[in-house]
């Protein structure tokens, strides 16, 4: 568990605008050191630093730093965008994991995850329209050919995803900022005849499946789960051998604009946070420019939505994606929807590389205007499941559901040096390495506090200096690790 103690900073509403507020901007312009030390917190390979605190640094005058010195520079003066929130996927698979596990390990579980002083405050949350591939199996909440929806029923989740939801709600204090998404509409409304193997959206069912987002949104609303968004589909560009539908960019512009969009605002849910893509970083641009460029369909969208795994091709992570996405479609929010580390083996759950992948994308994710970032299932058992086919995944914290045990991975501890202390509502501010061996971004927090995240994937120690304004504090970077930097 962890061990670091860390008083949260108030939450802001999920809905706000990412541009930021007026206050977040003066508390940055007005940012001074004078009586500013730096605490530190410490994930470590091969010690058993985990989110632990290590030692409190004070800054002196430092006003040209050598050419030859390594240092981290923050400029609290410059900001960018506004922290929407960080968090996991809420999963069938989470769900049922979740249940079989001992009270006292459940209680672990939600504390770890959602406590905001004794855990790693997640805050973001995301979950299925109908089965995904981490359920037990496929399910609809309509009868076939139901095209009125009369049948739409949604008893299957609350056996376990809705009480588990409402758990975790719960645990982080009342308040989750929810989002949905579709794997595939029913079998009898597309092209194949099957939820799995990709298959289209059959034209003539258009309005029906609209109509079926806003039925499954109220459904869950009057259970008392808010629904802060939705994508129109996840992954839209898959043939997979689990749920999947296929849309090309053309194809899900015009279903936003003819009746995804207008179905929302007839309902009175414009408020819903519309999110586009939902898939790989590769074809992000080409997706948000289709979409976008098109004002008929642009004014329904908040954001466009990506995954990481184009990295399954050979490729290295296309963060040049999203940063030219980004400066295309400034007024468009990137989200981070869903990673994961793939190919399940127990033989690898200590694996640091784990952590490092969450870490390094991350901040660069956030570097590139990224607003929230969502990790997959939050929970999984010691097989990597239930998945039903097959499609078996590593998950931040497994169960070992024979021993009623819980095992956390490095990726647990790498996503809290950021979930614990980058608050919703804190504005990204400027911090860059003046060497590339160390990775780096920074947060300005709504109560004042400067959060630096700095990680070193490299096998050597690296010392360097916090730099800010003139003034400077020593530290050094062990070798894979990751610190939070926070300046109060």
């Amino acid at each position: 568990m962890i061990k670091a103690q860390f008083t949260s900073a108030c939450f802001m509403a999920a809905g706000l605008l990412i541009a930021g507020t007026a206050n977040a901007q003066k508390s940055a312009q007005q940012f001074s050191l004078t009586n500013k030390s730096v605490k530190v917190f410490v994930t470590e390979k091969g010690t058993d630093n985990r989110l632990t605190p290590t030692e409190t640094l004070h800054f002196e005058a430092k006003p040209q730093p050598g050419e030859t010195e390594v240092a981290v520079f923050v400029d609290p003066s410059r900001s960018f965008q506004t922290m929407l929130g960080i968090g996991g996927a809420l999963t069938d698979a989470s769900a049922e994991t979740f249940y079989k596990l001992p009270k006292d390990k459940q209680k672990e579980f939600l504390t770890a995850y959602y406590d905001k002083q004794k855990g790693i405050g997640y805050t973001l949350g995301r979950t299925s329209i109908q089965s995904s591939d981490f359920s037990s199996e496929s399910y609809s909440y309509v009868q076939d050919n139901d095209v009125s929806l009369k049948t739409f029923d949604i008893s299957h989740d609350k056996k376990y995803r809705i009480p588990f939801i409402k758990e975790v709600t719960a645990a982080a204090g009342g308040k989750l900022t929810l989002f949905v998404a579709p794997w595939s509409p029913p079998a009898w409304m597309k092209t194949n005849g099957n939820v799995l193997h990709g298959g289209k959206l059959l034209p003539k069912y258009d309005q029906t499946w609209a109509n079926f987002y806003i039925k499954f949104i109220k459904a869950y609303e009057k259970t008392g789960i808010p629904i802060w968004g939705l994508s129109v589909q996840n992954e839209p560009m898959a043939t997979q051998t689990w749920e999947s539908c296929l849309y090309t960019a053309e194809e899900e512009r015009d279903f936003i604009k003819n009746f995804l969009g207008p179905t929302l605002y007839k309902a009175s849910m414009a408020n819903k946070k519309l999110i586009i893509w939902d898939h790989n970083r590769d074809l992000l641009y080409q997706r948000a420019s289709t979409v976008l460029e098109d004002p008929a369909a642009a004014k329904y969208v908040w954001g466009i939505g990506f995954h990481w795994y184009e990295t399954w091709t050979g490729a290295g992570p296309n963060f040049e994606a999203e940063r030219i996405t980004h400066q295309a479609f400034p007024d468009k929010n990137l989200i981070f929807t869903e990673g994961c580390v793939e190919k399940f083996d127990a033989d690898k759950l200590n694996d640091w590389a784990l952590g490092e992948r969450y870490g390094t994308s991350m901040i660069n994710d956030f570097n590139a205007g990224t607003v929230g970032w969502t990790d997959w299932n939050v929970l999984l058992d010691e097989k990597g499941g239930p998945n039903h086919v097959g499609n078996y995944c590593f998950a931040p914290i497994h169960a070992d559901i024979k021993n009623g045990t819980l095992i956390y991975t490095s990726s647990y501890y790498y996503i809290g040096q950021f979930s614990k202390f980058i608050k919703p509502g804190a504005k990204r501010i400027a911090s860059v390495a003046s060497r590339d061996k160390l990775l780096t971004t920074a947060y300005m927090n709504p109560d004042g506090k400067i959060a630096v995240v700095v990680m070193n994937k490299n096998d050597e120690k690296i010392d360097y200096s916090l730099w800010i304004k003139g003034k400077a504090a020593k530290l050094s970077s062990a070798p894979h690790s990751i610190a939070t930097l926070i300046v109060e």
